[in-house]
């Protein structure tokens, strides 16, 4: 370990009682799965409504299914939870008749604000029929709206606490540069000749090429990071992702859907790889370029597809715009 004052100043343990993850560089994560079992069913039991025609009150959660955690990278918080639940209502009507229901939520997830979830009532099938169910869809679903909105502004706020830790001399400021890099064994100059979308011929196989490019609100070395660690390619897919970063080295993603192998790696500059689809012919990979631009504060990422099969152009290019692209931006905040 290096001694205080020596050495790359983001590996130095600084003098704290728990002498863990300093300046919050390292990510970590927090499994708040039974927490968040434990207070969506308090808070959806905390639903009531009366209206005319009645008293309705959810009463238990009989199905709640999904996880939850929140992740910490460079002092940034990340939460990712998915749940589909299934509550039981009572309801009694003016004359006191009792009647049960339930409540289904199919989409609760980090993706979806609380006025985009998909909730629906319905009454249990061996009662008739009862006006307590408007109650329950005018009423009712609002209510249920408004406790799963709770639920996710305390994991944002309350729960989410101790993950982003001081340093010795009090709050952290913005950590600076990036992460160590897996081993690179290529110093070679990565480039990327004009490429058109004009179809090409390889062979047997037309192909075509693709050109893309984004800008993120980071730095090129967080960038380039986020494509060659394994940990962040799995929180960006969202799925198991295998991520060998050296050349040679191979990587699968998407269960499998992408699959390939890096040539030449240059840090925070450009990545060159064989890339594939799953859906394309037996063994037949695109070549893959990926340069870095600095523009101070920001990072213009291009992305030169090579040997793309002809008539999947369009499904590549969504594939790449949806799945890497708009995925690490809306994961990551870039």
């Amino acid at each position: 370990m290096a001694k205080w004052g020596e050495g790359d100043p983001r590996w130095i343990v600084e003098e704290r009682a728990d002498a863990t993850n300093v300046n919050n560089w390292h990510w970590t994560e927090r499994n708040v799965t039974s927490w968040s079992e434990e207070r969506l069913k308090a808070l959806l039991q905390e639903v009531r409504v009366e209206g005319s025609e009645g008293v309705c009150q959810v009463t238990d959660v009989s199905k709640l299914e999904g996880e939850a955690c929140i992740n910490n990278r460079k002092g940034k918080l990340f939460y990712f939870f998915e749940w589909v639940i299934r509550a039981n209502w009572t309801g009694t009507s003016k004359t006191g008749v009792k009647y049960r229901g339930t409540v289904d939520v199919a989409n609760l997830s980090d993706e979806n604000d609380a006025d985009d979830l998909d909730i629906s009532v319905a009454l249990c099938a061996d009662h008739p029929p009862t006006p307590l169910v408007q109650l329950m869809k005018t009423k009712g679903i609002p209510e249920v709206r408004r406790a799963l909105d709770q639920y996710m502004k305390q994991l944002k706020t309350e729960f989410s606490q101790g993950m982003i830790l001081p340093s010795a001399n009090g709050p952290t400021s913005a950590p600076a540069p990036a992460q160590s890099k897996p081993q690179v064994q290529s110093k070679t100059q990565i480039s990327s000749a004009p490429s058109s979308c004009a179809p090409c011929s390889v062979g047997k196989a037309s192909t075509t090429n693709i050109h893309l490019k984004e800008t993120f609100s980071t730095t090129p070395d967080e960038l380039y990071a986020t494509f060659i660690s394994q940990d962040f390619v799995q929180v960006f897919t969202r799925s198991p992702a295998q991520v060998d970063a050296r050349s040679g080295g191979q990587f699968q993603l998407l269960d499998g859907a992408v699959s390939g192998t890096f040539v030449h790696l240059v840090p925070d500059k450009g990545i060159e790889m064989k890339w594939r689809f799953r859906s394309w012919p037996k063994d037949h990979f695109a070549t893959v370029i990926l340069l870095f631009e600095d523009r101070g504060g920001e990072t213009v990422l291009t992305v030169d597809l090579q040997g793309v099969p002809s008539g999947s152009e369009d499904s590549t290019r969504e594939g790449w715009n949806r799945f890497y692209l708009q995925a690490i931006k809306q994961t990551f905040g870039y």
